[in-house]
Parts: structure tokens; C-alpha cells; sequence
């Protein structure tokens, strides 16, 4: 959405405009542009900050990872063998100095030195394993990372929902708020790529609740529609949404 048109703006585009800028999702002149705007606009001030309340949620819902106890324990034996090499070393080292201490340069002593080289294997040993650490992490941040996002919103421009999509094809929705779902009823997930071919269901559940959403065989890309609608509690009898839309959004790049 760019923000050269926007005196021409409702409302409803502005907060939509507002929640874009606090997921990352405003780059380059129209990010500079909107950070201009925000400094003499309360009334966007606002916007961004009920937008930061709602994402606050999103937080809450990753689970902490810590490292593995086992990988703990291959470190300490690793670096356990590596000392125990190295002692003899050092030892042997010493006893030389002591029977020849005039023998050969000490630059040449140093060169010819096992203890050091030892050494070397031990420092070059370790940086290898905190390498792999610092890897695996990253690694882990990345899965996590989502690589689309869709803000699900209401008709007064509450987000109820958002969307997330990884780069391993996995794809989630994590509710922003409680929904109400009367009795006998359902929340429906669908999602539009095609208006040809019409929108499909790719997740059920009886309460708002972070679920996986089902797209292993269906296209996925930017500015594809997400929506929820209210449905029978066995879903919607037709296939197609046939009950009130609660909220929808569609898909942009994250950041």
C-alpha cells in the first residue's frame, strides 16, 4: 500500500496501514514516509500501539528451546579428551627442555613443539563445537521465522487472528483474541488464490486456538486470502463459506 495517496485513506486502510508497519512489513520510502507521518498524527500514534498490544500475543505463544542435555555432555567429553592428549604432550615437551636446553633455536623448539600443536588442535577443536552451536541455533531461529504473514481482521479493524507461513511449508494460525462460538458452531478456515476456482477449507476447530492449517497440496503466495467464518460444528455443509466472516486478511512478506 503506498503512502503517497494517503489523504485518500479510510480509516479502516490506515489501522490496516498501521498493523503493516508494526510486523515489518513497510519497506523503503513508504516505511520512511509512514515513521514521518506518525510523528504529528495521534490518532495513527494510536493505531500502532494498540497494533504492538495485540502482536504481543504472538510472543506468548513460542516455546522456549533450550540446547539439548546430551549435546552438553558431548562438548565436556570432547573437551575432556583433548586434554588428556594434550598432558603427555606438555610433558614430553618439558623433558626436552630439560635434557637439551641448548639445543637448536628457540624459534625452532617453538616450530617442532607437539605441546603446540596440540594446543592449536585443542583451540581449533573447541571453536569448531561453539561453530556448531552458534549453527544450530540460527538454524533453529530461521524454522521458526515465519516467511509470510496474513493479519486476520474484523470488520472494525480488530486483528483476531494471524496467519504464519514457514519456509518448510509449514503453516499456522494463532488467535489475537477470545471469539465467541455459539453452541452447536464452528470456526472455519479457508483461504482464496483463485477466484476461479473458489475458496478452500484448510482447518476446523471448535474455539479459537493456535492450529496447524491444512495446504499441503494447495498453492500459497503473496496477497492469497485468508478468512474465518462461523460454520455448523461439522462444518460448512457446501464446501463453501456459507455463515457470517469473522475475520480475514491476506498473506504479505515478513521481514
Amino acid at each position: 500500500m503506498s503512502l503517497s495517496t494517503d489523504i485518500n485513506l479510510t480509516p479502516n486502510e490506515r489501522a490496516a496501514q498501521a498493523g503493516e508497519y508494526v510486523l515489518g512489513l513497510l519497506e523503503g520510502a513508504d516505511r520512511v514516509a509512514f515513521e514521518q507521518q506518525l510523528e504529528g498524527d495521534a490518532e495513527l500514534a494510536a493505531a500502532v500501539e494498540s497494533w504492538r498490544r495485540h502482536f504481543a500475543g504472538i510472543d506468548a505463544t513460542a516455546t522456549p528451546l533450550a540446547p539439548s542435555p546430551a549435546l552438553w555432555g558431548r562438548i565436556e567429553a570432547e573437551l575432556a579428551t583433548l586434554t588428556e592428549n594434550a598432558a603427555p604432550a606438555r610433558a614430553a615437551t618439558t623433558a626436552q627442555r630439560k635434557a637439551a636446553p641448548s639445543a637448536g633455536s628457540r624459534l625452532s623448539a617453538w616450530w617442532n613443539s607437539l605441546f603446540i600443536w596440540r594446543g592449536a588442535a585443542f583451540a581449533g577443536a573447541l571453536a569448531a563445537i561453539l561453530l556448531a552451536i552458534g549453527l544450530n541455533g540460527a538454524l533453529d531461529r530461521a524454522r521458526r521465522q515465519p516467511v509470510m504473514v496474513a493479519v486476520l481482521l474484523t470488520e472494525a479493524s480488530v486483528a483476531a487472528a494471524v496467519v504464519n507461513t514457514f519456509a518448510d511449508g509449514r503453516v499456522e494460525m494463532v488467535p489475537l483474541q477470545a471469539i465467541h462460538v455459539p453452541e452447536g458452531k464452528a470456526l472455519e478456515i479457508w483461504t482464496l488464490w483463485d477466484r476461479a476456482v473458489g475458496p478452500r477449507s484448510v482447518g476446523l476447530i471448535e474455539r479459537a486456538r493456535a492450529t496447524s492449517l491444512r495446504l499441503d497440496q494447495l498453492p500459497l503466495g503473496k496477497d492469497q486470502l485468508f478468512e474465518i467464518t462461523l460454520e455448523p460444528a461439522t462444518g460448512s455443509p457446501t464446501g463453501r463459506p456459507t455463515g457470517p466472516i469473522v475475520a480475514k486478511g491476506t498473506t504479505a512478506q515478513a521481514l
